[in-house]
């Protein structure tokens, strides 16, 4: 089983193949996951066997321990490149997420006013006021749309509440350009049911459900660490290339990390 949990507020940096060099802010319990998807391809597991029993760190404790970080790395000539809210779970869950992304903005500003902030977000409390703001002011709101189909989203992100595709891809627009959308591409067969979400049937409505979006960039990707669900692969350069193709093809700017 993965056992990839991070520790919390603050983790790495680290290289990451989209991002470049990142330290990550974790929102979330240091010892197990608290999501609003249940991803089968999650490397921090399912949440059923991820139950956390410590709290969320605090407004106060994230920027304590950020700012200790970010004096750290300047003594040692090595900001990062960005500055990368993920973690054990969905970083919007925070009660106080807005407040931490203007905290984190300001020591940005002082520290490492070269660096981005990134937020990696499955976009599902997007609708929320409090978090559509907050999610404007940072450099890159890197939005999950996996596919548009229901059903392959049920099957494979499997939301743990309501999940109104209709809604959350109109709020995507609605950040006005503004938006990196990001996607998981990938095949395997698991109890004779296909992850199969690379073939035309679910590319073509994807892509056209993007231009609507209108987002600043798309950024694909595949499975790249083990996932809690067994036979699931990963997609090839070939296949991922071509949808890139695609999406250029539409006048959609677009990368892959394979």
């Amino acid at each position: 089983m993965p056992t990839v949990i991070y520790p919390s507020p603050i983790f790495g940096p680290i290289k990451s193949r989209r991002l470049g060099i990142s330290l990550g802010i974790n929102l979330l319990p240091s010892d197990g996951k608290v999501c609003t998807f249940d991803c089968i391809y999650c490397e921090c597991g399912f949440n059923a066997e991820r139950r956390p029993k410590k709290a969320l760190p605090t407004r106060e404790e994230v920027a304590i321990a950020l700012e200790e970080k970010l004096i750290s790395m300047s003594n040692n000539e090595e900001l990062p490149d960005v500055l990368t809210f993920a973690g054990n779970g969905e970083p919007t869950i925070h009660p106080h997420f807005g407040d931490i992304i203007d905290d984190t903005i300001a020591l940005r500003n002082k520290y490492c006013p070269n660096a981005k902030v990134s937020v990696l977000t499955n976009a599902t409390l997007i609708t929320r006021p409090t978090v559509f703001e907050a999610l404007k002011k940072v450099d890159n709101n890197i939005l999950k749309l996996d596919t548009i189909n229901q059903d392959y989203i049920a099957m494979v992100d499997r939301p743990t509440g309501n999940y109104d595709l209709k809604a959350i891809t109109a709020q995507m627009k609605a950040f006005g350009g503004k938006a990196v959308i990001q996607t998981m591409f990938m095949k395997g067969t698991i109890n004779s049911k296909s992850f199969d979400n690379t073939g035309e049937s679910y590319v073509k409505p994807w892509i056209a459900a993007v231009k609507e979006i209108a987002p600043r960039e798309v950024m694909i990707y595949t499975i790249d660490r083990e996932t809690p669900a067994k036979g699931l692969e990963k997609a090839t350069r070939e296949e991922l290339d071509r949808i890139v193709a695609l999406l250029t093809q539409e006048g959609i700017k677009a990368t892959a990390s394979y």
